[in-house]
């Protein structure tokens, strides 16, 4: 009687031959016992639509269990480079919303494939008790405030893009990730963009010491909760997470001067125009467009390329099936599907990298 240890290497050398053989495949069949494991770590931002795809990849692919935890993408970069983790924080694949550094990729044996995936933009959500309409920010307006130089909600620089509304006379607490974050590498991406005082003081960062007295939370989760919670808030947070928890969202002024509210159409028109370079890593720190809406971002899961044959081949076509079929979950859930252009680049990344 064969062994179960050489009956589950088996399934995998037919799990890995099958999907070579298929790179369309829309499914991998085997035994209930053989099934492989993936684990992946990282971007809080994405977290709800990869919870979706790996679930609905496992309906159709029972041979295959993924799991992912919501981290952060400091920590999962962190874990995907691999040094001194530990035994339970190592994964095989990683996911940021700030595209990995040449020298942390350096810091991968065997080279390491960036692959957008999604891609959404970045609220400023706020909780203003009993204020009657939308709150509209200016540039100078919503940089000064995270600057710590705006303080209270009927500054003179917010009342005059509100005209009509009444402000209160309250205090503005701000609120920021205490984690490393690549949400606020986009939004300090943008903030370095739009503004020269911004842009003389900070860089664009995962990690930033803010200034004044902002309150400090983990993850998107972290940050929408306490803003729901907070009276006189504003913070950033991904739109997946603002639209799902009802919090109210500025709109707030682009390059072109226009007052544009979050959605999945600015969202999308902002993104529309991005230049995908061969490496995949690609910002989109201050789109153009009357109709775009300014804080946006890709976010890319991280890829070794130099797994064993049975992953090599399961991550592969688990990762097709992101970028084909996938992408229909994106807008339900508050993303914004991959720009067709930049979902072809990437299915020729994964191809010539992850065989």
């Amino acid at each position: 009687m064969v062994s179960s240890a050489r009956q589950l290497a088996a399934g995998l050398i037919v799990l890995a031959f099958a999907a070579a053989c298929a790179p369309q495949t829309e499914s991998i069949t085997a035994a209930p016992s053989d099934v492989l494991s993936l684990s992946g770590a990282g971007a809080t931002f994405p977290s709800p639509l990869y919870q979706k795809w790996f679930r609905a990849y496992e309906h159709d692919h029972p041979a295959v269990a993924i799991s992912y935890e919501a981290v952060g993408s400091g920590e999962g970069v962190r874990r995907f480079i691999g040094a001194n983790v530990k035994e339970t924080e190592q994964i095989d694949f990683g996911a940021s919303d700030a595209a990995m550094s040449d020298e942390q990729m350096a810091r991968v044996p065997g080279g390491v494939l960036l692959l957008p995936l999604t891609a959404g933009c970045v609220t400023l959500s706020y909780n203003i008790p009993g204020l009657d309409g939308e709150l509209r920010l200016s540039r100078r307006a919503y940089t000064g405030i995270f600057l710590g130089r705006i303080r209270n909600w009927n500054d003179p620089l917010i009342v005059q893009s509100n005209p009509g509304l009444t402000l209160p006379d309250l205090t503005i607490a701000t609120i920021v990730r205490q984690d490393a974050s690549g949400t606020t590498f986009a939004l300090t991406k943008h903030l370095e963009a739009a503004s020269g005082e911004w842009r003389k003081r900070y860089a664009p960062a995962n990690l930033v010491n803010w200034p004044g007295n902002a309150m400090r939370a983990e993850g998107n989760e972290g940050i929408a909760g306490r803003i729901q919670h907070s009276a006189g808030s504003i913070g950033y947070v991904g739109y997946e997470f603002a639209h799902r928890l009802g919090l109210r969202m500025a709109s707030i002024e682009n390059k072109s001067g226009t007052f544009v509210k979050p959605g999945e159409q600015s969202c999308a028109a902002a993104l529309a125009s991005a230049d995908m370079p061969e490496n995949l890593r690609a910002y989109v720190a201050d789109p153009e467009g009357a109709g775009s809406y300014p804080i946006v971002t890709f976010s890319w899961v991280l890829l070794r390329k130099n797994y064993s044959a049975p992953k090599t081949a399961v991550l592969h076509d688990v990762f097709t099936w992101c970028l084909r079929s996938g992408q229909q979950y994106a807008t339900d859930l508050g993303y914004v599907p991959l720009p067709p252009p930049v979902a072809s680049k990437a299915l020729v990344a994964l191809d010539a990298n992850l065989r």
